[in-house]
């Protein structure tokens, strides 16, 4: 998809933390260059990406991206796999905030979740305004719209679940729902 979006990408080495592949944007005449991490999951009925403390990290750069792909299930040969498009911070966000909600839920038993924020997982739901939003690349990071759920909000900015510390977002609110033109 990459490619044809207009992007020069290429595969960095095993085992480089938070980038899979490095791409230029070819089109462009200033050739900004991004990083994408990639996770991908196979179909499930609540498909969600495991999200540890490397993928939580908030990003070095405004040219810092995920991608997390939906893999069609095992025997399905005609679905293609869906792509969601989003920024680090965004990602760091999410994490933290859909696993403090569960984590912190008034209504859960005391005592029964105690998993660290290491072992966040974000359900596919959480990323649905991301998907096909390859035109986010051409843009930096620090303009996209926040395309969370918009619960998330409230979420991020209350008392019970917040952000993740030093987040970039503590100090500059971001805009919400507000989805970018397309390229």
């Amino acid at each position: 998809m990459l490619t044809r979006q207009g992007w020069g990408a290429a595969l960095t080495r095993d085992g480089l933390e938070r980038t899979d592949i490095l791409a230029v944007h070819t089109d462009n005449l200033t050739r900004p260059a991004i990083e994408v991490q990639v996770k991908s999951a196979r179909a499930a009925k609540n498909l969600n990406y495991p999200l540890g403390l490397t993928s939580q990290k908030i990003a070095r750069s405004d040219r810092e991206w995920f991608v997390f792909v939906a893999l069609p299930e095992q025997d399905d040969f005609r679905s293609a796999p869906r792509s969601f498009v989003v920024p680090r911070d965004h990602v760091a966000a999410a994490a933290h905030i859909s696993h403090e909600d569960w984590r912190t839920d008034p209504n859960a038993a005391p005592g029964t979740r105690n998993a660290g924020v290491d072992m966040s997982r974000v359900g596919l739901w959480v990323w649905e305004d991301y998907e096909d939003r390859w035109d986010l690349l051409a843009h930096p990071t620090t303009e996209v719209p926040v395309l969370l759920p918009a619960h998330f909000e409230e979420l991020a900015f209350g008392d019970r679940v917040g952000l993740p510390e030093n987040h970039p977002w503590s100090t500059a609110r971001p805009t919400w729902g507000e989805p970018a033109g397309r390229a």
